[in-house]
């Protein structure tokens, strides 16, 4: 179903086995309106290609089809994928339009984003595997390297302890009938995995990358384009 796929740590055969016979898509979120870069950010040009078409071209080589969800009156111009929709309001309403195009024998979605570029096969491998071992959703995770403070305004109120903070990275996978019953639920979490951890649904970590960086701004675009050629 899926030739070459593996999780990043190695799943027993077993597990692995589970995972291959599973049914595994892909919604990559790209219909944002770009506020904080001056413009629709996900047609920025990296390298050779599009940000937009980067996480279309990681997605393709590990799951079974790819649905990319885009800003209105935007037609899709790259890769042959699946479906190509339009997005919603807000951004549980994106990824619902991504869910509603995917087969109905999906069992496993991974939710990936424009503004997430450089996330390896790899990790969406990771994702995979977790969702494959039970969880109802796994995203990548980091550790801050700098002390968090918490500020009003200009003026430090608190020092935070970091030690079970992470910062979350993307993709993110989800067991499909979970993401459908949280985001039916309509609980108001601003993204998905909040949703599921609303819903009650379990929640898993696997190590993110550096250089998974999110682009936001021009200045990160300029990150991403020096990571290219390391």
């Amino acid at each position: 179903m899926m030739p070459g796929r593996r999780a990043r740590h190695e799943p027993d055969p077993n597990e692995l086995a589970t995972v291959m016979a599973m049914s595994v898509w892909t919604v990559v979120l790209a219909a944002g309106s770009g506020t904080r870069f001056g413009g629709h950010k996900q047609f920025a040009m990296l390298g050779h290609q599009r940000l937009v078409d980067w996480p279309v071209a990681t997605a393709g080589q590990v799951t079974d089809g790819v649905v990319v969800v885009l800003p209105p009156d935007v037609t899709w111009t790259g890769a042959a994928v699946a479906a190509a929709v339009t997005g919603g309001a807000t951004h549980p309403a994106s990824v619902a339009a991504g869910l509603a195009a995917l087969p109905p024998d999906a069992d496993i979605v991974v939710v990936a984003t424009a503004v997430h570029p450089l996330a390896s096969a790899d990790l969406y491998r990771a994702v995979i595997a977790a969702v494959g071992r039970g969880a109802d959703a796994a995203a990548p995770a980091v550790a801050s390297a700098d002390a968090i403070k918490r500020v009003a305004e200009d003026l430090v109120v608190a020092s935070v302890d970091k030690s079970d903070l992470r910062i979350v990275q993307a993709p993110s996978a989800f067991r499909v009938t979970a993401l459908r019953s949280a985001l039916a639920a309509g609980n108001g979490a601003p993204e998905e995995l909040e949703l599921i951890e609303r819903a009650g649904g379990t929640v898993v970590t696997v190590p993110g990358e550096a250089t998974n960086i999110h682009v936001a701004t021009p200045t990160d675009l300029t990150v991403a384009e020096r990571l290219l050629e390391i």
